[in-house]
């Protein structure tokens, strides 16, 4: 008869983890940055210059602001040319509509390759829809703005 090793019976309880070690907690607290997801500091991102244009120019506070992950796939005929990085939607006033304005967070955030430049193109983009929403130059928003 082969020798088997003895097996030790089960401990009646709860147990820990297969180690010893206790149970595996978070890799990361809450409190630490890197907790938060990209799509998280994104939109932190969109808000924080949101506020500022808004503070700036007051006209813009009736304008809605959102984010979204990727443009729609049809596009409309005078975007035909490259990757749309937001898109402004014109005020109904019969419907009740305001104006809109959708960043789209995948085609800004793969052509920056720090938190930081995401910071800067949303910013000019942001620039960009409100300039043509408010009717005037960019400049008129941003004396940087690089032209």
């Amino acid at each position: 008869m082969p020798f088997l090793p003895m097996v030790p019976p089960r401990r009646a309880g709860r147990r820990r983890d297969r180690h010893g070690r206790g149970i595996r907690g978070p890799l990361l607290p809450p409190a630490l940055p890197g907790w938060r997801t990209k799509r998280e500091i994104f939109d932190d991102i969109v808000t924080d210059h949101v506020r500022a244009l808004i503070t700036e120019h007051p006209r813009l506070a009736a304008v809605e602001f959102a984010v979204e992950e990727v443009p729609p796939s049809n596009p409309s005929r005078f975007e035909a040319r490259g990757i749309t990085l937001a898109r402004t939607f014109a005020a109904d006033r019969s419907h009740g509509l305001k104006y809109r304005v959708v960043l789209y967070r995948l085609p800004i955030a793969t052509r920056c390759a720090s938190v930081a430049e995401i910071d800067e193109l949303t910013h000019y983009v942001l620039i960009e829809q409100c300039a043509e929403i408010l009717g005037v130059a960019v400049t008129d928003l941003d004396p940087d703005f690089p032209l």
